[in-house]
């Protein structure tokens, strides 16, 4: 053993010591893009992106669009007596879930539901946060 090389290096992490901190950085690294991509991914009505993802009331329409992930439109109002129907568009598991109200989870088909008293019902999709959409329901003539 060269003692020149010992005392050169002393101080030094070891290279397995190095290696380690490395592979930590590294790790905790990707674990954060992760996380970051899987957020993306999930989605979330944030107003941002999307026709009326902003929530701004539609009137004249009485079917929702279940979208990855978002409702189109998401928030509309209807007369008193009428009938929404929410149909899946998009690719992954969703549902339509309110106070007094909830579809199956479901990737198609569609989810209809009557709606006979007025008032403001908001709903979600449970498995998506910020996946929220409401339903207004005006008396006739109001």
């Amino acid at each position: 053993m060269n003692t020149l090389d010992d005392k050169r290096f002393e101080g030094w992490p070891a290279a397995t010591e190095t290696r380690r901190g490395l592979l930590r950085h590294t790790v905790l690294g990707m674990t954060s893009l992760g996380l970051v991509g899987l957020t993306a991914a999930c989605g979330g009505n944030d107003g941002a992106d999307g026709p009326n993802r902003g929530g701004a009331l539609v009137t004249n329409v009485s079917e929702v669009a279940v979208r990855d992930n978002y409702f189109e439109p998401a928030a509309i109002e209807v007369p008193l007596g009428t009938t929404v129907t929410w149909r899946w568009e998009g690719d992954h598991d969703h549902n339509v879930v309110g106070d007094d109200f909830a579809s199956d989870v479901q990737t198609e088909g569609d989810f209809a539901r009557s709606f006979t008293e007025p008032g403001r019902y908001a709903y979600r999709c449970t498995l998506h946060g910020g996946m929220d959409g409401e339903v207004v329901v005006a008396e006739s003539g109001a």
